[in-house]
């Protein structure tokens, strides 16, 4: 606590007289606190060292600078399409999420460096001695710690260092720059382009491209190139398995059968229930005959932030989120019941082809899937 007395406190009238180095002065009086050592880094000014430890500080900016535009470049124009190993633009399309994350890092990590050096180089390194002092802070207070950040900074000489302010300013402002386009930049997709094609938001990957086209269900076997289809005698009640689209004219296409897998929303939750549960079942309006039998197909893109939903309890028939904990009951039409989602989960039509025996699916999704979007009515 400050021993000082009322007498030895300024009026309001002299504390509005007071000269900031008076009030620097008066506040670490007030705070005992005494400045032991309080050097000037250069004492003498415009010297060859300090203007090389400028330029130091300025170049880590101007790094950061050029890594954040070099950032947004990348994220931008650079190619990022899935490309298949050993075909012409892997390489280039393997460096993407590398690149990416070089030039960010490099960008905070040139600021965080630019400060540093400006800290070690131009702040005074004071030694001070400060009694605790628990009581709460008055206007007085308030007023001499004001003049004592400005008198801080006036110190730090940053305020006459244009370079490094300019630097700075440019390296913090693309560093900014590149996190909100890395923010941002998966919502600027307008949702009506190419509404009709299956690569825009209103469709996803079971979508048929054309008339008389079957989309089979595929599992996932591990190997990106390999078709393994479902039929209806390959889940025991009770059992749930994730299946993705396939079309035969796909079947030599290596590409199209990786995509097909790494899309985001392609997978589907086929579900075959208890013949005892499939009797229980509350159909969706518009929806009744979308289920073939006890056999029943939804998104497995959760609708709250889109999470695979990708546990299901066959003893209670509900599909689980562990994201956020969202619940939804597969005996009524995959309403949510817990959690924060507010949506049913999407659910595909399906049929099984008379031809192969295989399972199909009739149609795309014929509601969005996954979180909202822009325009979404459902």
């Amino acid at each position: 606590m400050s021993s000082n007395t009322p007498q030895d406190l300024p009026s309001d009238e002299e504390l509005a007289q007071m000269s900031r180095d008076d009030l620097v002065k008066l506040g670490a009086k007030l705070d005992g606190v005494e400045l032991v050592e309080y050097p000037d880094p250069w004492p003498v000014k415009g010297t060859r060292a300090e203007k090389r430890a400028e330029r130091a500080v300025a170049l880590w900016f101007l790094i950061a600078a050029l890594a954040g535009f070099a950032f947004i470049g990348v994220f931008l124009f650079w190619p990022h399409a899935y490309t298949a190993p050993n075909t012409d633009g892997y390489f280039a399309y393997s460096l993407f999420t590398p690149l990416l994350g070089a030039t960010l890092g490099l960008s905070v990590l040139a600021v965080g460096i630019g400060a540093l050096m400006y800290t070690k180089k131009f702040i005074p390194h004071e030694v001070a001695v400060q009694q605790r002092n628990d009581s709460g802070s008055s206007e007085l207070d308030k007023a001499t710690i004001l003049a004592e950040l400005a008198d801080a900074g006036d110190r730090s000489t940053i305020a006459r260092r244009s370079l490094i302010k300019r630097s700075a300013g440019l390296g913090a402002g693309a560093m900014g720059l590149g996190i909100g386009v890395f923010a941002l930049g998966g919502l600027v997709r307008d949702p009506w382009a190419q509404t009709e094609s299956k690569d825009s938001l209103w469709h996803t990957g079971w979508k048929h491209d054309k008339p008389g086209e079957k989309v089979f269900l595929r599992r996932a076997t591990g190997h990106a190139h390999e078709v393994s289809l479902v039929r209806p005698e390959d889940l025991s009640a009770g059992a749930m398995e994730t299946v993705f689209p396939f079309r035969e004219s796909e079947r030599e296409d290596e590409h199209a059968l990786s995509k097909a897998l790494k899309r985001s929303d392609n997978p589907v939750m086929l579900i075959r229930l208890r013949s005892e549960d499939g009797r229980k079942v509350v159909k969706h309006q518009g929806q009744e005959d979308f289920n073939y039998g006890d056999y029943y197909a939804y998104t497995k893109i959760c609708s709250h932030l889109g999470c695979p939903t990708s546990l299901y309890e066959d003893a209670t028939n509900r599909i689980l989120c562990p994201c956020h904990q969202s619940q939804f009951d597969a005996l009524a039409y995959a309403k949510p019941i817990f959690g924060p989602a507010t949506r049913k989960l999407a659910q595909l039509p399906i049929a099984v082809d008379e031809e192969t025996g295989y399972f199909i699916a009739r149609s795309d999704f014929i509601e969005p899937v996954g979180p909202a979007f822009w325009e979404r009515k459902s």
